[in-house]
């Protein structure tokens, strides 16, 4: 009996077929075969007026996958859906049955969350139904997505030259854009601490001014120079006096196995990935890697929002701990859903405990075994004993005033055996006071401060912020961050946090679409409305919503902004250049197209003069290049990415390595690697 396995990757193709044997043949719609048409009413593939039926043609770049499909479909006694394990999945699923009259009632659904022959062995055997309520969810949000998609971004463009317009993008562009606004209103603030300084039994320490007159003191409470000068005089003329210690022993944590949320945040703030480049490498660990006992997946499905791992796991991870730190440090782990959590399927762990990252590191690239090792030990952690620390508080009283010093000692360090390289514990010691001692300061500090600004956005921090705020899904994230960026509405510029940390700064471009958003769209793109339409989305998923109903309400809101925003927002005027165009005597103006701002004749269509724009000459940065001694100058990648390089490229190609240049810039059509 011949039975074919239809999964989407190739890749995954290839180690499940491994583990299936002679009689399975597994192989792979490369993702979707089909999509909404752009035909019918407003080009939507949609017809609004019968219940929002969609229309599906196959994918152009798909004829062949589809017809060799078909060809082993036909020779194929039993057929397996075994697409991911997410409503993407359930859809793709649904539309080869639909593409290809496979009965929808039969038990064909297989569903993997890790591809190891175990699991894969095991859920062969015992199939499902495709979730035809998971596909209504996912067929809602492709609708939605495709007619505010297409109605916003026909707008924009007529209007004020925007490339595009999402449900979710644009919020996440607002987020930017509301940031930078808020940077630039900030009025800073002066404020002043107090700091005494001591140093008994040769520990010095220091301890903050919290309380006067047995008021609190907050970070920002004195505010001018002769304050904290009055302060520190009175400090002088005596003694502090020990008021108080306090001593305990308190546990620190481990922080639970990653979510696709979590993976992305960490592995940009210590790996300095973006979360397109972190979702790409996870999916290659999922999908297999040939190691020594041939294609395993090295871990469970990288996109999920639950932090639950699965018994057989913890079990081997616990005897893992304790054969290899000892008893002592074997934890106890129980998963807490978040509240939006979907907890369809399992955190991202490795799929054995065996295969740790030294074991495995010869056969993995070095972004894979950085991105591997950190999803093994964040697992590992999760899973052992907190770590212990002595926490000392100490309060000191002179005259009016009330000092505080803390002190943390670790006295065991748990789960940071194994992540204290992603997480120190900060250790800080105090010396032995007794109550009632008298102490004398050393120095009295006073200084100055001024409140900051809020911190622009790192993709991390954009991405916490999401989802925080119910903005679309985990597996969305990295094609929103990459789709403002590919739009350019926002760049990413070095930050003054650090030389590897790289901030979202919006393009004029990316104001101007937002603004315009803002002043005829706010009800709809705004945080609010889209954490209650992915919510919604959930509740489709579960059937406790009407899909039909759903869109309904959508589109009678979302059809007279559309028809007010045609009537009254204003179309952009071009740029003049205060040139006269050659051939007609007309006002030649800037206008943007496709690939960039061009030179034209104000008289179009009737004059079709155009001339590309000129070029700036770049910004000599005031040194030489080290290989010819040429000016080194500015310069902008096709990503919007700043870099230094020589001034005679082409023919000289030197690119300075400062740690704010991406590994690989591509100028034009050939590449060139970043030299030292």
């Amino acid at each position: 009996m011949s039975k074919l396995v239809i999964v989407e990757s190739p890749s995954k193709a290839k180690t499940i077929e491994k583990y299936l044997g002679k009689d399975f043949q597994v192989v792979s719609s490369k993702g979707h075969i089909r999509d909404l048409a752009t035909s019918g009413k407003g080009g939507l593939g949609v017809d609004v007026d019968n219940n929002f039926k969609p229309t599906y043609i196959d994918s152009p770049d798909k004829k062949d996958v589809i017809a060799d499909l078909g060809k082993r479909i036909k020779k194929a006694d039993e057929v397996y859906l075994a697409t991911d394990p997410d409503r993407e999945g359930e859809a793709i699923a649904w539309h080869l049955a639909d593409r290809f009259n496979l009965p929808l009632d039969a038990n064909n659904r297989v569903v993997f969350h890790e591809i190891t022959k175990p699991v894969v062995t095991e859920a062969i055997q015992h199939p499902g139904k495709v979730d035809l309520k998971m596909v209504s969810s996912q067929e809602t949000r492709r609708i939605l997505d495709r007619i505010i998609g297409f109605k916003l971004s026909n707008l924009l463009k007529i209007k004020i030259k925007s490339r595009s317009a999402g449900r979710v993008q644009s919020v996440a562009l607002k987020l930017i854009v509301d940031r930078e606004d808020e940077i630039k209103a900030f009025v800073p603030e002066e404020y002043w601490t107090v700091t005494a300084k001591f140093n008994e039994d040769n520990i010095p320490f220091d301890a903050h001014l919290t309380k006067m007159n047995n008021r609190k003191v907050d970070d920002h409470g004195i505010k001018t120079e002769a304050e904290a000068e009055t302060i520190k005089q009175k400090c002088l003329e005596g003694p502090f006096i020990v008021k108080e210690i306090k001593e305990k022993i308190e546990s620190g944590y481990p922080k639970p196995p990653f979510t696709t949320s979590a993976l992305q945040q960490e592995a940009a703030n210590k790996l300095y990935f973006s979360s397109k480049k972190t979702m790409q490498i996870a999916q290659k660990l999922y999908e297999g890697i040939n190691i020594s006992s041939g294609l395993t997946g090295l871990i469970t499905y990288m996109r999920t929002d639950s932090v639950r791992m699965s018994e057989v796991f913890l079990n081997q991870g616990y005897h893992y701990i304790v054969e290899n730190y000892g008893k002592e440090y074997a934890g106890y782990y129980k998963a807490k859903t978040g509240k939006n959590a979907q907890d369809a399927h399992e955190a991202i762990r490795p799929t054995s405990i065996e295969n740790t990252p030294e074991s495995i590191k010869q056969y993995l690239t070095n972004d894979e075994y950085k991105l591997y090792r950190m999803i093994y030990i964040r697992a590992l952690a999760a899973m052992m004993a907190p770590q212990k620390y002595q926490s000392l508080n100490i309060s000191l009283k002179r005259d009016i005033y009330e000092f505080a010093a803390t002190g943390k000692t670790q006295v065991f360090d748990g789960y940071l055996k194994v992540y204290g390289e992603f997480e120190s514990s900060n250790d800080k010691y105090l010396p032995e006071l007794k109550a009632q001692q008298e102490l004398t300061a050393r120095e009295i500090e006073t200084k100055q401060h001024f409140t900051e600004p809020p911190l622009r956005y790192t993709e991390a921090r954009l991405i916490k912020t999401m989802e925080e705020n119910g903005i679309g899904r985990p597996s969305t994230y990295a094609s929103i961050i990459d789709t403002i960026q590919q739009r350019e509405y926002v760049t990413l510029e070095k930050s003054s946090e650090g030389s590897r940390v790289r901030v979202f700064v919006p393009t004029e471009q990316g104001v101007l679409t937002t603004r315009k958003l803002d002043e005829f769209f706010s009800s709809i793109i705004n945080t609010k409305y889209t954490a209650a339409m992915e919510s919604e989305l959930d509740e489709i998923a579960e059937g406790k919503v009407d899909h039909i109903k759903a869109l309904r309400k959508f589109y009678d809101d979302f059809m007279p902004l559309m028809d007010n925003a045609y009537q009254n927002m204003e179309k952009l005027a071009p740029e003049h250049t205060g040139q006269i165009c050659p051939e007609c005597g007309g006002e030649l103006v800037i206008r943007k197209g496709k690939y960039g701002k061009f030179i034209s004749c104000s008289n179009f269509p009737t004059c079709k003069y155009t001339a590309n724009m000129p070029k700036e000459a770049p910004e000599e940065v005031g040194e030489l290049c080290p290989e010819c001694g040429a000016p080194l100058v500015k310069r902008k990648n096709r990503y919007g990415q700043s870099f230094i390089g020589c001034s005679r490229y082409p023919d000289c190609t030197y690119i300075k390595s400062d740690g704010s240049a991406p590994k690989r810039f591509y100028r034009g059509k050939r590449s060139y690697a970043k030299k030292s």
